[in-house]
């Protein structure tokens, strides 16, 4: 059986992390192979660039663009490609989509050169399907502040009026490709949004 590649997307607070979790162990119990990643990272070269990334320095649009399509090259070509030519389900936190909201939409740098970087680092790969996870400012910047008891990371922590385009850029993507993509409510239970996950990946399940 063919492995799917599935992508969470969303700005900072709307529960990426928690829903890859549980999307990939709900797969499992319908006897799928499921591997979580996430971005940057999934790979010991994407792992490196992360620190760079989220906790080293700040970066210009352009440097951040350049290292996230270098540590996604490596992550692509490492993790996610052999885990679904082996008939794995890989679930990923975070791809190409936020590149292109935070650096192309919030950062100014437009759509098209991020992904002009994809193409060249990643050959233009793309999920089988995103789920966007969409959630009410207020109330994921509270979750968001829960969650990150430590200090949010270089990107997390810009302010409010950049999450906003963030959240603009990623409405937009959704517009633009309503094959692939699919808008969740990421509000109520961690348990309600999980159902809401499934149900948008029904037309791929087996």
């Amino acid at each position: 059986m063919a492995g799917r590649f599935i992508t969470l997307e969303g700005g900072e607070g709307v529960g990426k992390s928690t829903q890859v979790r549980a999307l990939a162990e709900a797969l499992r119990g319908r006897g799928l192979d499921a591997v979580e990643t996430r971005e940057p990272g999934g790979s010991p070269g994407a792992e490196a660039i992360r620190g760079l990334l989220l906790h080293e320095q700040r970066w210009t649009p352009e440097a951040e663009a350049l290292l996230f399509a270098a540590a996604r090259a490596d992550h692509v070509a490492r993790t996610i490609r052999p885990a679904l030519e082996a008939g794995r389900w890989v679930i990923c936190d975070r791809f190409v989509d936020s590149s292109i909201a935070y650096q192309g939409g919030a950062g100014g740098l437009g759509f098209e050169p991020v992904r002009a970087l994809h193409e060249v680092g990643s050959h233009g790969f793309l999920p089988d399907r995103t789920l966007l996870l969409r959630l009410d400012e207020d109330e994921a910047a509270r979750r968001a502040g829960a969650r990150d008891t430590q200090g949010a990371d270089l990107i997390g922590g810009r302010d409010a009026a950049y999450h906003r385009a963030v959240a603009d850029a990623f409405d937009r993507l959704a517009a633009e490709e309503p094959d692939r993509y699919r808008v969740v409510d990421a509000g109520g239970t961690p348990a309600a949004v999980s159902a809401r996950l499934l149900d948008a990946l029904a037309d791929l399940l087996p």
